[in-house]
C-alpha cells in the first residue's frame, strides 16, 4: 500500500512542470525519482537489486546499440538504431581502450542470437566488466519494440550509500503518464526493501534543473 497519495503525487508533478515551463532549458530535462533509506547497514545488510518496467518510456536520451545480423543490422538502419555488424566488431581488435570507448558511448547494447555467444571472443571481457553486456534480441522481436522495452526498464541497485536515484521521465511527458511512472517505481522499491516503507527516509521528485519537490 502506498504511503503516498495520488494528491500528492499530482501536485509534485505540476510543480515540476510549471517550473520547466517558466525556466525552459536548452535541453529536455530529466525527471528523477530520489530516494534516502533508513535502518539499513550497506556493510552488513544483504544489498537488493530490481529491475521493472514503467508503463511510459522514461529515458529519452538513452543510447542503445544494436551488434546484428545482417538482417538485424538493416531493420536498425531503417529505424535510425546504431548498429554494429560481426566486420565493424572484428575491426575492434580486442583494443581494451577501443571497446571501453564503445562501452561509454551507448548506455546497453542488444545483440542478435548468432552474435552473442561471439561478444567474449569479439570483444574480450570490456563490455562485460562495465556492466554492459548485451541482452538478447531474436528474429521474433521487433527492434524498435525490444530497444522501447530496454529504454523503459529502470534499476534500483543498493550500493554503498544510502540514497538512490533513477529517471522515471521527462518534462514533455504529460502529468499522467509521469505519475503512472513515479507511482509504479515507488510500490517496486518498497517492495524490494527489506522492512518495506520502514526503511524509507524521504522519497523526492525533481527534474534536472528544478527544485526537488517531497513526497515522503
Amino acid at each position: 500500500m502506498s504511503k503516498v497519495s495520488r494528491d500528492a503525487l499530482y501536485e509534485a508533478v505540476e510543480n515540476i512542470l510549471a517550473g520547466a515551463k517558466d525556466k525552459p532549458r536548452k535541453f529536455l530535462e530529466t525527471v528523477e525519482l530520489q530516494v534516502s533509506l533508513k535502518n539499513y547497514d550497506p556493510q552488513k545488510d544483504k544489498r537488493f537489486s530490481g529491475t521493472v518496467k514503467l508503463p511510459h518510456i522514461p529515458r529519452h536520451k538513452y543510447k542503445v546499440c544494436v551488434l546484428g545480423d545482417a538482417a538485424h543490422c538493416d531493420e536498425a538502419k531503417a529505424n535510425d538504431i546504431p548498429c554494429m555488424d560481426v566486420e565493424a566488431l572484428k575491426k575492434l581488435n580486442k583494443d581494451k581502450k577501443l571497446v571501453k570507448k564503445l562501452a561509454k558511448k551507448y548506455n546497453a547494447f542488444l545483440a542478435s542470437e548468432s552474435l552473442i555467444k561471439q561478444i567474449p571472443r569479439l570483444l574480450g571481457p570490456g563490455l562485460n566488466k562495465a556492466g554492459k553486456f548485451p541482452s538478447l534480441v531474436t528474429h521474433n522481436d521487433t527492434l524498435v519494440g525490444k530497444v522501447g522495452d530496454i529504454k523503459s526498464t529502470i534499476k534500483f541497485q543498493m550500493k554503498k550509500v544510502l540514497c538512490l536515484a533513477v529517471a522515471v521521465g521527462n518534462v514533455n511527458m504529460t502529468d499522467d503518464h509521469l505519475v503512472q511512472n513515479i507511482n509504479l517505481a515507488i510500490n517496486f522499491l518498497v517492495s524490494l526493501l527489506k522492512k518495506n516503507w520502514q526503511n524509507v527516509r524521504a522519497l523526492y521528485v525533481k527534474s534536472s534543473m528544478g527544485k526537488p519537490q517531497r513526497l515522503y
